[in-house]
């Protein structure tokens, strides 16, 4: 499968690595895939996003979400295609990052309108960039949430995630993303204000 990264930042990276090792053929939707930052990157998988996202089903959103909205419209037209939304609705606030979208509303909903006629659904958002392509080193398979309204490809979204080596499980349809998002910035919030560190994951267990 052919899935198109936008964004080829330390999360979108990641995402790749983990997903070329799986055996997916991968390439990066970037502004300007000449520019240098990008070398670490593999040459021929680098692409205008726009051409990224016109030859293939799945599209990942792996960028920052002040650049997101600009990022989606310049896709054109995403109907029918899979896309899988990365992004958690931060800002600065007076107490450092926090969610600027909640309660009634998530990223991944204002996404679904953004890409109208796409099957959006919301995971990879719970864990640090550092951990997304080495989730197979951790003692207990970490999990991964995935929230979408389309139960037809819901499988094809929950097996990429198999695929990074994450437990995935279904949270039900896009508006739990409002949950998920939460979450992700329960994670956020142990890794850089309660002094866990960038190391650790979430696991689902239940009780034998």
């Amino acid at each position: 499968m052919r899935i198109a990264i936008i964004g080829a930042g330390n999360v979108g990276s990641a995402l790749g690595r983990g997903w070329l090792r799986a055996g997916e053929d991968v390439v990066f939707g970037v502004p300007n895939p000449a520019d240098p930052k990008y070398n670490p990157l593999p040459r021929e998988r680098l692409l205008t996003s726009q051409v990224a996202a016109r030859n293939t089903q799945t599209v990942v959103l792996a960028t920052p979400w002040l650049a997101t909205e600009t990022a989606v419209k310049g896709l054109g037209d995403l109907s029918g295609k899979i896309v899988i939304d990365c992004t958690n609705p931060l800002g600065m606030g007076p107490n450092g990052l926090e969610l600027v979208l909640g309660h009634n509303t998530s990223a991944g909903e204002q996404v679904a309108a953004w890409a109208q006629g796409a099957a959006v659904f919301k995971t990879l958002n719970q864990i640090g960039a550092e951990s997304m392509d080495k989730a197979q080193l951790f003692p207990m398979r970490p999990v991964m949430f995935v929230a979408g309204d389309d139960e037809a490809r819901k499988p094809v979204v929950m097996s990429l995630v198999t695929k990074l080596d994450f437990e995935a499980v279904d949270a039900g349809p896009l508006r739990v993303s409002r949950l998920l998002e939460a979450y992700g910035m329960l994670w956020i919030d142990q890794a850089l204000n309660r002094g866990r560190g960038r190391s650790f994951a979430f696991a689902l267990i239940d009780r034998a």
